[in-house]
């Protein structure tokens, strides 16, 4: 499994660590010690996965994923972090992150969740069973989503989307008028459990509601369930 993953972090012991199992699992892997270089090498938009310290020298991982995401860099990034509150973790995922890990973690896990954003990209691009005729897009109301770019215009003006939320948008449109719930769609989109961690969806369905909404494109919530995009079809 081909990939580049970018790795932020000032603790020199988790740095190598980290450079060594993501190394072994067959990434190609950079390195950086603070958050100023950290986004030097980010903006350029060639890595697969950016994993991100919060607390970093020169310019912190909340601020370094803010301002990759204002530049429309939608890398996949992970944060790293020793907070673990509810409101570390919501303003994570606020700033553009898309999984956030709290310090002690397994470099295990982390090689693992790098591995599950490579196989939903590759599986993806290999998506063939589309409910259209060309089969490298989906259509919904006015948005076109293109697989193959990674792409969704409306009215040929181009929407930007983080990796994760333009899975998500994918994932609703591919199963509109069916209920989808918090959980199914962490196990689908996030490659695994997320222990009472459903809140995650909660932020990226948000996002996608604030940057949709112009277009009369709603995400219905289904109460005691999660989330239902209808079915433009009926």
């Amino acid at each position: 499994m081909n990939g580049k993953i970018l790795v932020v972090e000032d603790e020199m012991s988790i740095q190598r660590i980290l450079e060594f199992e993501i190394g072994q699992a067959g990434f190609e892997v950079d390195l950086a010690a603070d958050g100023s270089t950290g986004f030097e090498k980010a903006k350029m938009g060639k890595y697969d996965v950016i994993i991100l310290d919060v607390m970093l020298p020169k310019k912190d991982g909340f601020t370094v994923c803010r301002e990759l995401r204002e530049q429309n860099i939608n890398t996949h990034i992970i944060l790293l972090s020793a907070r673990d509150a509810e409101f570390d973790r919501v303003l994570g995922l606020d700033t553009g992150a898309d999984d956030y890990m709290v310090k002690p973690f397994s470099v295990r896990e982390v090689v693992s969740k790098i591995k599950a954003v490579m196989r939903r990209k590759e599986n993806m691009e290999k998506s063939v069973e589309l409910p259209i005729s060309d089969s490298r897009k989906l259509i919904y109301k006015s948005l076109v989503v293109n697989l193959d770019k990674f792409e969704v215009k409306v009215d040929g003006k181009l929407l930007e989307f983080t990796l994760k939320e333009f899975e998500l948008l994918t994932f609703m449109i591919q199963n509109k008028g069916r209920a989808l719930s918090r959980d199914m769609l962490l196990d689908k989109l996030w490659g695994m459990t997320f222990y009472g961690e459903t809140r995650v969806v909660d932020v990226h369905v948000f996002k996608l509601r604030e940057k949709l909404k112009a277009y009369d494109i709603s995400f219905k919530t289904v109460r005691g369930v999660g989330y239902l995009l209808e079915d433009d079809t009926l």
